[in-house]
């Protein structure tokens, strides 16, 4: 359905929804050089590291650069999210290794009371927020649209360089969007479309898994927005 242009259906205003905030990142990320790319703005960052550096237990990557990754846990911000999965009769068996943590873990989390505490989530570099967006869109591309078997974390050779990194990241959101765009409605409706394996997208209709896409990629690029911002301000002998 249209409106005076504007598109009205379910996937019509996902697709808007995206390409605006993709408007809006391709212009905050202009003129990004690799000094602001990988600069840590205060001690104990995640970023991109040489393998022989990497500083974290679960880094990743094919190639020399690893994307920094910690050992598993469920965040205060995903409480709510155990808890519909509870809910919704997934056994504590299966959320343990939904979110690759133990039983013991999932208890204390289904057992909590009141407002979560803030994770003591450590600051990331706009090179980790790149990368792990890219990490993201590659592995739901590969295992909705592509062959269904490679190994997500090995898709992103991470990089140094702010302009290759940009370059590899668009044409992989463009082919995203691309193939997202061609869906019918009824793959939106279909549980299982997507098989990610980092991730419940298995279990929902292709539909839920956009929405989730399109906060994924808007409120990272927002981290990245003000992280070019403090860069901007910092001090000048720093």
């Amino acid at each position: 359905m249209e409106i005076e242009g504007v598109r009205t259906d379910r996937l019509g205003l996902l697709l808007d929804q995206f390409d605006q905030a993709r408007e809006t990142a391709q212009v905050r990320l202009t003129g990004l050089g690799d000094e602001e790319y990988l600069w840590e703005p205060v001690p104990g960052c995640w970023s991109i590291r040489r393998r022989s550096e990497a500083a974290t237990p679960r880094a990743f990557g094919p190639g020399e650069w690893l994307l920094d990754k910690g050992a598993p846990d469920i965040p205060s911000s995903e409480y709510a999210e155990v808890a519909r999965q509870a809910a919704g009769g997934m056994t504590v068996d299966r959320i343990a290794d939904d979110w690759s943590v133990s039983v013991e873990r999932v208890e204390q989390v289904l057992t909590h009371t009141g407002t979560p505490e803030p994770d003591a989530s450590p600051v990331t570099t706009i090179a980790w927020r790149l990368g792990h967006l890219h990490s993201c869109f590659a592995g739901q591309w590969e295992w909705t649209f592509g062959e269904r078997r490679r190994e997500p974390n090995l898709l992103v050779d991470f990089t140094p360089s702010a302009a290759l990194a940009l370059e590899r990241f668009w044409e992989l959101i463009d082919r995203w969007r691309a193939d997202v765009g061609a869906v019918t409605d009824e793959q939106l409706d279909t549980v299982g479309l997507s098989r990610y394996p980092y991730s419940n997208d298995a279990d929902h209709p292709f539909i839920a898994v956009l929405v989730g896409a399109n906060l994924e990629f808007i409120h990272h690029m927002a981290e990245i927005a003000v992280l070019r911002d403090l860069w901007r301000a910092r001090p000048s002998d720093r």
